[in-house]
């Protein structure tokens, strides 16, 4: 990390500011960002196995993804995959209720782990010499998770209370939920991670007890091991701890039949949390997998490069509200590519999305400049060898969302072995971005922003009798 001015300067030399062209494009290479190497195996249970060494620095860092997310939910029975990510911490065979935790922080490392719609992961960075640590942590939850009623009460209880502070009990909290609800035919991406109220409620001990069975074990994981250790002494831990955690049926397939939209669809609603009105517009687009999708990730820098960016020219810029930005998602199944905006006291709706049009309209009829592609390619660039780069929620993982450090990089691995069945499309991410033309960025404006493939949501504020009734 003592590099990271350093290879942003190398970052903005290679492109420039002005679309000039720089030192990799005049010898006809795109610029690189150090190849991940990695070993790739299974054991005899199912369990996908990743191995990164690098010596660089003493740590190591464990990575183990689930094969499961919101979308291997069924209707009734939402929020289950989200409920283990709180579950998974609440002990098992040989460890106690919350002292994964403490053991990982009392020898020096972090830890946690996160849920969305197309899996979920646990992961511990710890030194190189607490190894056998984070693989036993990890082996005994997959093979012994303490799932008892009085775990389930407790942890129900914290995810609906989560649900209360992130969701229900904040301004535009449910807005998400209702754009998922209108522009998702299939159930698998219709409903949120989080779940209803009604089904956490109704989860009984055994759906849960089933849940696990059917999704935590070793044939639905793989687990990424990167860091400062020997491969060959990882492997022999690896078996040592996972290999007598017994297999288990493979997981039905996500019935998912998305396809573009066939018809605007709108709503408004009336927030009592909102001082303020916000707009959402969401275009259904495509997977992480796509072809296309790297054109919508750099048209996304394009749109929102601070003052440079064309929403805030044609937007903040202009008053039409207090801020604007866009975005999209790069998952397993079909992102949104979403637009929005917080308005003021005297904003409307109606200005904002004319706005928006235009500013879409201008990139489909006229296409975008190379000053604007190369400010983003080095964006692109600096995200992918320094790290926080962008790339969209739910992206691949590196090259547009990655980093440099060891658990950044087993995330990545082990995130794109389970989305893509390949781990190594994390080193072909940042090229994929930088061979991205106008032509493309424009074609792809055209195919997916379109009218009726869109949604729009509006949530506006309750009016009272001496407030002049906000926005209407």
């Amino acid at each position: 990390m003592k590099r990271k001015l350093f290879f942003a300067a190398i970052a903005v030399s290679l492109w420039g500011s002005t679309g000039a062209v720089g030192v990799g494009q005049q010898s006809g290479q795109l610029p690189k960002v150090p190849q991940v190497k990695y070993t790739d195996y299974k054991l005899k249970n199912g369990l996908r196995v990743l191995l990164s060494v690098d010596h660089s620095a003493p740590v190591v860092a464990v990575s183990v993804t689930y094969n499961v997310g919101s979308r291997n939910e069924r209707p009734g029975r939402t929020g289950f995959a989200h409920l283990f990510e709180h579950m998974m911490f609440q002990g098992s065979g040989n460890v106690g209720k919350g002292e994964h935790m403490l053991l990982v922080q009392d020898n020096g490392g972090t830890m946690n782990g996160t849920t969305n719609k197309d899996r979920t992961n646990y992961f511990e960075s710890l030194p190189s010499n607490q190894l056998d640590l984070a693989l036993f942590l990890e082996s005994d939850r997959m093979r012994s998770l303490d799932i008892s009623q009085a775990n389930l009460d407790n942890q129900r209880a914290v995810v609906q209370e989560e649900r209360r502070q992130s969701y229900d009990n904040q301004p535009f909290g449910g807005m998400s939920e209702i754009v998922d609800d209108l522009a998702y035919d299939s159930f698998a991406y219709k409903h949120s991670t989080i779940g209803s109220m009604k089904d956490l409620n109704a989860a009984t001990l055994e759906d849960v007890r089933a849940f696990f069975k059917t999704y935590y074990a070793p044939n639905n994981a793989t687990i990424a091991v990167v860091g400062d250790f020997n491969e060959g002494d990882a492997k022999k831990k690896i078996e040592k701890y996972f290999g007598g955690i017994e297999r288990q049926p493979d997981p039905p397939p996500v019935e998912m039949d998305e396809k573009m939209g066939t018809e605007e669809r709108r709503k408004t609603i009336t927030d009592p949390l909102a001082r303020q009105s916000r707009f959402e517009m969401s275009y259904k687009t495509v997977s992480g997998e796509s072809a296309d999708a790297p054109a919508l990730q750099l048209l996304s820098s394009i749109l929102n490069r601070g003052r440079s960016g064309r929403l805030f020219k044609a937007i903040t810029d202009k008053k039409l509200a207090q801020g604007a930005n866009a975005g999209g998602q790069y998952g397993r199944g079909p992102g949104l590519f979403s637009f929005s905006a917080t308005l003021g006291n005297n904003n409307k709706a109606e200005d904002v999305e004319k706005a928006f049009d235009e500013v879409i309209a201008s990139i489909q009829d006229d296409g975008v400049t190379a000053d604007e592609i190369a400010k983003a390619k080095t964006q692109a660039i600096s995200g992918a060898i320094v790290g926080g780069g962008g790339g969209g929620r739910g992206g691949g993982g590196r090259g547009g969302g990655g980093g440099q450090t060891a658990l950044s990089k087993a995330n990545a691995l082990s995130q794109n072995a389970v989305f893509f069945n390949d781990p190594g499309r994390m080193n072909q991410n940042l090229d994929r971005i930088l061979s991205v033309t106008a032509a493309d960025i424009q074609r792809v404006a055209k195919k997916y922003f379109v009218k009726t493939n869109r949604v729009i949501v509006i949530a506006v504020p309750e009016s009272t009798p001496d407030d002049g009734g906000g926005f209407r």
